[in-house]
């Protein structure tokens, strides 16, 4: 080959190499961990308004309703695979009957609103690793089961714009179906075996690319507000694994709000904080966002009829709301996607209040 060819090309790829260093220099530039103080109160101000959210546990649990082979399993209902002790194939098997024909996404974003709620938040791969979204990077998700055709994120997202309310998607850090991961054999109760998964040899950097994959799924194509991590209590996701999956995040969309569990809860406090079914006795030094069961399960349970009155849940948000923080309170949809009437009635009953109140 001609000298001055290969010449020409070294130094077209040379030019190459660098302008590719630029951009890589310049798109990490910003450190969204290092932001203003104006910078983080400017993005959050809408969440910090909004005072009252409403939570969806939503997922092939969801079908069971509690109960595995004819016997009713303790606890919470979305956790039924691992109280139930069900190996992962046989748990998948529950794809080849999800079919929520009756979600009514125009129905929930509307009750949200006349609840006095501002926004929503769905879970949209709870620990048990399905998505509720057609992603292309799993088959275990919407799209291999009889509802395929239908996008709930989507019908979702644009319910809540149409009615003036923000759209929030939860996500486990922790996957009971992906093969980085498996069940801990010592762990000697549902609890430990299931929630303190074991990361297999070398998969970490893979099930974390994965998880960014998704997670830009759900940004891109759905215009996420919120994104809202669970399962951070592992031992292989650490303060590293969530800071880098924090900045990656607000690459993707710098006006976004993230939980602190995205990273360790106990240190990790941006955006907001995340008390589980009870909340501080008084003002904290960070935001913070306390979410609460209507019954006692969050997944939907049959049995469970141990329903809060509208009056407990206005006391609890209105007293949430005095000490800065924000209630995210919670509904389970059955199989079918229909939420319960009991918590239609109480929702809207809490919305009367509001309003006589205001």
């Amino acid at each position: 080959m001609n000298k001055t060819i290969i010449k020409t090309m070294t130094k077209k790829n040379l030019t190459i190499a660098i302008l590719a260093l630029n951009v890589s220099i310049t798109f990490s530039q910003t450190d969204y961990l290092d932001e203003t103080g104006e910078d983080y109160a400017n993005r959050i101000q809408w969440f910090t308004d909004a005072k009252y959210g409403m939570f969806i546990h939503f997922g092939l649990y969801s079908q069971l309703g509690g109960v595995w082979e004819g016997k009713e399993i303790k606890k919470y209902a979305e956790w039924i695979q691992a109280n139930a002790d069900i190996p992962a194939q046989v748990y998948a098997m529950l794809m080849t009957t999800f079919n929520p024909k009756d979600f009514d996404a125009d129905f929930i974003a509307k009750t949200a609103k006349k609840a006095g709620m501002k926004y929503v938040v769905i879970t949209t791969k709870h620990h048990e690793g399905f998505c509720l979204w057609d992603s292309k990077y799993t088959n275990f998700d919407v799209a291999g089961t009889p509802f395929k055709g239908r996008d709930i994120l989507a019908e979702l997202s644009a319910a809540c714009k149409r009615h003036g309310l923000r759209f929030g998607t939860y996500y486990s850090i922790i996957d009971w179906h992906h093969p980085s991961q498996e069940r801990n054999i010592d762990g000697d109760s549902p609890w430990g075996k299931w929630g303190h998964v074991r990361m297999k040899s070398k998969k970490k950097e893979e099930y974390i690319q994965y998880i960014k994959n998704q997670v830009k799924e759900l940004v891109e194509n759905y215009d996420t507000d919120i994104l809202w991590f669970d399962g951070d209590w592992v031992y292989w996701w650490d303060m590293a694994s969530g800071k880098d999956l924090y900045q990656y995040i607000r690459e993707l969309k710098p006006g976004i709000i993230i939980n602190n569990r995205v990273a360790k809860r106990a240190k990790f406090k941006k955006d907001f904080g995340t008390p589980e079914q009870k909340h501080p006795g008084g003002k904290l030094t960070h935001n913070w966002e306390a979410c609460y069961t209507m019954n006692k399960s969050w997944g939907f349970k049959k049995s469970d009829k141990n329903w809060k009155d509208a009056q407990t849940i206005y006391n609890k948000l209105k007293d949430i709301n005095g000490k800065g923080g924000n209630l995210l309170l919670n509904i389970g949809p059955d199989g079918n996607g229909n939420v319960p009437e009991e918590s239609v009635k109480i929702l809207l009953e809490v919305g009367k209040m509001l309003k006589e109140t205001k």
